[in-house]
């Protein structure tokens, strides 16, 4: 089943967003609103009294808050821009600071903790709690890196529940295609079991790439010799640690749903070349070769589009979220 593109409405830009947590993507999204005036003022907290002081002096925000409570009290919009294990906290701040038609969002790779928290924690804040993903970012971290135009021509997921509200979805839709992104809605059970196998899987296998060959007997000399293949596939791995950590667990069975399947086909291709299999390792490569020129026709297709779109997946939809991210 395909894509059903919605139309667009004009976006009227938030009186004040709050940003909880001031790192790449809290940077970023901070940076994309002053470029294209997306509110009027921006808030931010973050547990760095640096990366807040980066902030400032950067022209990203307008005002650091001493607190999550502080930064969201008056604002519209808040987005949360921490690592997914930390998310419940701050909800729990939200929930008795935020006025009852602020919206909600996050960037978290992984669906399920937001959600599951906010029904324990903070239930007044599902109608407007709009889980959101952009499939964007980069392997750089900290407020240093953040970049206007990260989210321009890339996908952001929106996972609403059925407690969201229709309005807060579609104005942080809204939001989000006037920073240039594309807009999907999918479950927050399928966001989670696509990202394992395009984001999450990815990243694990290049830790353990790398953590691999530095643990051998020459050490770090081998990356000496190194080609380019290695540099472009192992790129993600120097993405920040603590996020990936919370991530793996905060997603870990459909992780491990794809790991071990994964696993599988190595243990297959392990026997190929014990055994000489000349014949089936070609057909493996052929298959994957195939399925990786048809990744790039999408990616190419993607890029050459010029006006964002809000599409609505099903279930049992193949999401075209695809764009390489390290959240």
């Amino acid at each position: 089943m395909g894509a059903e593109v919605l139309p667009e409405s004009a976006f009227q830009p938030f009186d004040r967003v709050a940003v909880i947590g001031l790192g790449l993507m809290g940077g970023s999204i901070a940076a994309a609103i002053k470029a294209r005036g997306l509110a009027a003022q921006i808030v931010a907290f973050d547990q760095s009294e640096a990366e807040l002081a980066l902030g400032l002096k950067m022209g990203l925000i307008d005002l650091a808050a001493d607190s999550v409570a502080t930064a969201a009290a008056q604002a519209d919009l808040v987005i949360i821009a921490v690592p997914v294990l930390a998310m419940e906290a701050v909800l729990v701040d939200l929930a008795g600071s935020t006025a009852a038609n602020t919206i909600i969002t996050d960037v978290g790779s992984v669906k399920a903790p937001l959600l599951d928290a906010a029904r324990r924690c903070a239930p007044t804040l599902l109608p407007r709690l709009v889980p959101g993903h952009p499939i964007a970012g980069s392997e750089q971290h900290g407020v240093k890196a953040s970049n206007p135009e990260l989210f321009v021509r890339h996908q952001v997921i929106l996972t609403p529940v059925v407690e969201t509200e229709s309005q807060a979805v579609r104005r942080l839709a809204d939001f989000w295609l006037a920073a240039g992104a594309d807009v999907v809605e999918m479950s927050p059970e399928h966001h989670d079991a696509v990202l394992a196998q395009t984001s999450h899987l990815p990243h694990l296998l290049a830790y353990a790439l790398i953590d691999t060959l530095s643990m051998q007997g020459d050490s770090l000399e081998i990356f000496e010799y190194a080609a380019g293949g290695l540099r472009d596939f192992s790129r993600i791995a120097a993405s920040d640690p603590v996020m990936w950590r919370d991530i793996y667990q905060a997603n870990s069975g459909p992780v491990l749903t794809i790991l071990d399947r994964y696993m599988a086909a190595l243990q297959d291709l392990r026997g190929m070349i014990e055994s000489g299999q000349a014949d089936e390792l070609m057909a493996v490569f052929t298959r994957a070769k195939s399925a990786r020129d048809h990744f790039s026709t999408v990616l190419s297709r993607r890029a050459a589009r010029d006006t964002p779109a809000v599409a609505s997946l099903s279930a049992d939809s193949s999401a075209d979220a695809r764009q390489e991210d390290p959240l």
